[in-house]
């Protein structure tokens, strides 16, 4: 599984939102200077995120983004979540909820669907706040 850009930066926007949240709504220029990513770019990120109800909006001089809810709310995985559209390992009709005619007799399935399982309940152990606050830890390589 490849994690794109999109995915990327969107934990890249989010951090920034939540490292800013005291100053209210953000303009995305400022955003993107910050974090230096194009204009276009970003705007694409925060629509999917906003169309996942993880960002608020609000228009007119004042207005720009926030974070719709505390940072220890989010867990990396909804964010990932909302820019990839999904977080699957493979392409595998079965562990994207769909049936397979192959599923009875296919021996890669346990690994595929363990694989996802493990994904997911990482991800959703970890928080926006955890990632900002740097206690995300680094796990040794076996």
């Amino acid at each position: 599984m490849m994690i794109s850009t999109k995915g990327r930066y969107a934990l890249r926007v989010m951090a920034d939102m939540a490292q800013h949240a005291t100053e209210g709504y953000l303009s995305l220029g400022d955003v993107a200077k910050r974090e230096d990513i194009s204009m276009k770019y970003l705007e694409a990120i925060v629509a999917s995120l906003c169309h996942s109800a993880l960002l608020d909006s609000k228009r007119g001089k004042s207005g720009g983004y926030r974070l719709c809810k505390a940072p220890e709310e989010y867990t990396i995985g909804e964010i990932l979540k909302a820019a990839e559209g999904g977080l699957t390992p493979v392409g595998c009709p079965e562990c994207d909820g769909e049936s397979c005619s192959r599923a009875d007799g296919c021996i890669t399935l346990p690994l595929w669907r363990t694989m996802d399982d493990m994904i997911n309940n990482y991800l959703e152990s970890v928080t926006l706040a955890d990632l900002i606050n740097g206690t995300v830890e680094a796990q040794p390589m076996k």
